[in-house]
């Protein structure tokens, strides 16, 4: 039996000292940039040995020193051990079996969360040999603009606000020709899920052409969100005793329709007269027809686009 010890022994390390030395001295090996994930999507923190080695034998360790416990994903003797792992990864994580012979550690992670930003390591604990992945976590959503009247008439309030994001984005405006405005300084709401929700505004003119641009950027992710919107066929283009009962409807979620203007339906208060106010039938009207089109900002091209539309229902094309 000692004997029987003794070989197992001298073999464990003969197999060390083939790895160290016929193996070409192979090191552990990750990605020289931070790896991006969004909330919610899976991701690959790559690792792996290079020159690449069969290690699916040995021990893996994956794991995030800031955590307790610190181990995100253990691997010994081929069977995972889930008895170490942290319990906000449990269920979250793998390691192939089949690439860990090729010398790729890389660990799946699915179902990303807020929590999982971070710095990892992937060990070999035979080999002292491991490396540091960079994780960031990324979250985002549309911008919603808002538009408010001054009292003159003469000039617009745009407000814009974007909700659900981390890290913490920057806001920017642009008008038609892409450049930047000069806009108040941005607003930034931390929510208890450490979701961000910044906000935005700018004062413009009223004119035949305006349109304007809300971007969202998040410079850590590279992820960025626009909300498009123009103005001057809502606003501009009826005299003053129609546009003043049109009003901008507001929104508070993000929807795919925010880069059109939408028009907010008041409540009849007679059943048979009120429902057919022009500042009812209106909206109502206008609200029906698809976004592309309440965005165009050049009333010959929106009177062409319209016959089109109309057209295509009438004929059910």
């Amino acid at each position: 039996m000692k004997i029987f010890s003794s070989l197992v022994v001298d073999f464990a390390v003969l197999f060390l000292v083939l790895i160290r030395s016929c193996g070409g001295q192979s090191q552990v090996v990750g990605p020289s940039q931070p790896i991006v994930a969004m909330v919610g999507d899976d991701t690959m923190l790559p690792c792996h040995l290079h020159p690449a080695v069969d290690v699916a034998s040995l021990a893996v360790e994956w794991s995030r020193a800031d955590l307790n416990p610190r181990f995100v994903h253990v691997r010994r003797d081929g069977v995972e051990l889930l008895i170490d792992q942290n319990p906000s990864y449990i269920g979250r994580t793998s390691v192939s079996a089949d690439k860990l012979k090729c010398g790729d550690l890389s660990l799946k992670l699915s179902k990303v969360k807020l929590s999982d930003d971070g710095s990892y390591r992937c060990y070999i604990p035979e080999m002292y040999k491991g490396s540091t992945v960079r994780l960031v976590i990324g979250a985002v959503s549309s911008p919603v603009i808002r538009i408010t009247k001054d009292a003159s008439g003469v000039t617009l309030l745009l407000d814009c606000e974007s909700s659900g994001w981390y890290p913490e984005p920057e806001v920017l405006w642009l008008d038609g020709e892409g450049k930047l405005l000069s806009a108040g300084p941005t607003e930034t709401v931390r929510g208890p899920d450490d979701l961000y929700t910044v906000s935005s505004r700018v004062t413009v003119e009223k004119s035949d052409s305006n349109s304007f641009t809300c971007r969202v950027h998040q410079k850590d992710t590279n992820h960025t969100t626009e909300t498009h919107i123009t103005v001057a066929a809502i606003h501009n283009l009826a005299p003053p005793y129609l546009s003043d009962l049109l009003h901008t409807a507001t929104s508070t979620r993000s929807l795919r329709s925010s880069s059109s203007i939408h028009l907010t339906v008041p409540p009849a208060r007679l059943t048979t007269m009120g429902s057919r106010a022009f500042s009812r039938s209106a909206p109502k009207l206008w609200n029906s027809l698809p976004p592309d089109i309440r965005n165009i900002d050049s009333f010959p091209q929106f009177k062409s686009s319209l016959k089109t539309h109309l057209f295509r229902i009438a004929f059910s094309l």
